[in-house]
């Protein structure tokens, strides 16, 4: 059964020039320019995303790829432009948006289990840990509790959403919050470094979990990303930010070394690894771009 309840295209209608109309547009952003403390961390992003497509926020640390999401959620104003989310302002569909946060780590020792983890994703706007006995007796509380499973298989944690969540591992606890990012049907979803400190096989599997979820059900999926090989294959469309300015488009259009040497203000390469994964090169006072955080790299900024 699909997640969303009602039907929609994963491929939404363009016109001749490939442009999706904005009406049909899941995000459309014109011009938009965001200040924090009185400094212009990005200007003139121009991005339209369309029904079901996989987008990435790229760029090196600290230019405010998280704010990013943060506008998109309505919690913070942009300086300039426009940003219209599902075809309304910011922070006006919350409840048709998923959100996964920066990874956070849990204790070894915490009890409470997956299932009542991904139920928080229903039922964190109540006070308390929600009691799944008492949902049994109302038809709802019934439908709940079968959506809340049928999340919890679609994500693949059924073997160990009833372990505690302490005893998980690193990526099985990673699928139990997508997980949780996804019971309430959200039409966009929203993810900040969602394979921050997974190690490679398991960024894999979570890359391709998420592409799923986005080809299946019809999920448009925008994620703050440090490195982009896990996720090229599968990707729609790429935001990459740097100092030097913002660039969106196809990761083709994007991650090159006209575009990126543009935005840096330096010579940069971008070269194809014998097993297919990008690797960024720049001058010797380049910026550090995307150091890989799980090996060694002796190339400046695998990518």
């Amino acid at each position: 059964m699909r997640l969303m309840d009602r039907v929609r295209s994963t491929a939404p209608a363009e016109d001749p020039a490939g442009l999706i109309p904005e009406e049909t547009a899941v995000l459309d952003l014109r011009s938009a320019s965001v200040r924090v403390g009185g400094r212009t961390l990005w200007s003139g992003v121009d991005l339209t995303v369309g029904t079901g497509e996989f987008v990435a926020v790229l760029g090196p640390n600290g230019v405010g790829k998280s704010t990013l999401v943060k506008v998109l959620l309505g919690l913070l104003p942009v300086a300039s432009g426009t940003v219209r989310v599902l075809g309304r302002r910011p922070g006006q569909s919350s409840h048709r948006i998923g959100y996964l946060p920066q990874r956070r780590s849990f204790e070894a020792s915490l009890r409470i289990r997956g299932t009542d983890l991904v139920r928080l994703g229903q039922d964190g706007d109540h006070w308390g840990i929600p009691l799944p006995g008492a949902r049994r007796f109302t038809a709802r509380g019934r439908e709940a509790e079968r959506h809340l499973h049928e999340v919890i298989d679609l994500v693949g944690a059924t073997a160990y959403a009833h372990r505690p969540i302490g005893e998980c591992s690193g990526g099985e606890q990673q699928r139990l919050l997508i997980a949780q990012a996804l019971v309430r049907r959200p039409e966009l979803l929203l993810l900040d470094e969602p394979l921050d400190s997974l190690d490679l096989p398991n960024q894999a599997a979570a890359a391709a979990l998420i592409s799923r979820i986005c080809r299946t059900e019809g999920v448009t999926v925008v994620m703050v990303a440090h490195d982009v090989n896990p996720i090229l294959a599968h990707l729609d469309r790429v935001v990459y930010i740097s100092s030097g300015g913002t660039a969106s488009g196809t990761p083709a259009e994007v991650i090159n070394d006209e575009t990126l040497s543009r935005l840096y203000q330096t010579r940069v390469e971008v070269l194809t690894a014998s097993d297919g994964r990008l690797v960024v090169v720049g001058q010797p006072d380049a910026p550090a771009l995307h150091s890989d955080r799980h090996q060694d790299q002796h190339l400046r900024g695998g990518l």
